[in-house]
């Protein structure tokens, strides 16, 4: 009998991953898309391109570790006042979950057998997990969320880079943009795969909202921008 595959496991660095991986491909490609629409040379592409891929990779790191550690502050405060709740007035906190679990569909004897023996086991983990939503599954971890959003960054918008680098300066736009969707289009089959969901909604979603925001980088390139050699 075969065992069901879950990928809820990965959600924390998966979610840092893909967010990383896109914003590097499409904030570069739109980037350089912006500066190509505006210059006839190759040199303000490329740097524009090197520019943009460190300090996207520095801003998406420092960006991840303040935010999921804000989420884990938020967390380890509520554990701090749970913990202080269940030695103060641990019968209060017993029927509390008990109730949790008269809501979720138990009757209210076993409600309780089942929240009294569970408190015995742990009492914290049973409120984080069922009072705070709070397991060790999706608990932040702000280092890799850190480094997984810096490193798929990278790796993201070196491909737009190297695009910049080999393809001609006069249809740079459109190399530009024909790469970068073939670029998201593969990061959505990758994230699909890796998280268990449906292929075709990732990439459609990616695809469609990373030619709206070229779109509009070129545009912007278009209209201000001043043909320079």
């Amino acid at each position: 009998m075969e065992t069901e595959n879950h990928y809820i496991n990965r959600s924390g660095w998966l979610r840092a991953a893909v967010l990383g991986a896109n914003d590097g491909i499409l904030s570069t490609t739109s980037l350089v898309i912006g500066v190509a629409a505006a210059s006839v040379g190759r040199e303000p592409i490329l740097l524009a391109a090197v520019a943009g891929l460190v300090a996207g990779a520095l801003s998406m790191a420092a960006g991840e570790y303040v935010s999921v550690s804000s989420q884990s502050d938020v967390e380890t405060a509520d554990l701090e006042r749970e913990s202080f709740a269940l030695k103060t007035m641990p019968e209060t906190e017993l029927e509390e979950l008990a109730d949790i679990y008269v809501q979720r569909g138990l009757s209210k004897t076993l409600a309780r057998q089942v929240a009294t023996e569970l408190t015995a086991h742990d009492a914290l983990e049973a409120h984080a997990r069922d009072e705070l939503g709070i397991n060790e599954i999706t608990q932040a971890n702000p280092l890799m969320a850190a480094f997984a959003s810096a490193v798929s960054f990278i790796v993201g918008g070196l491909l737009p880079v190297l695009v910049a680098f080999f393809a001609p300066i006069k249809d740079m736009v459109f190399y530009q943009y024909g790469f970068s969707i073939l670029f998201l289009a593969l990061s959505g089959i990758l994230a699909a795969k890796a998280g268990g969901s449906k292929m075709i909604k990732a990439v459609l979603r990616i695809c469609i909202w990373g030619t709206f925001a070229m779109a509009m980088s070129a545009l912007v390139g278009y209209i201000f921008g001043v043909q320079t050699a």
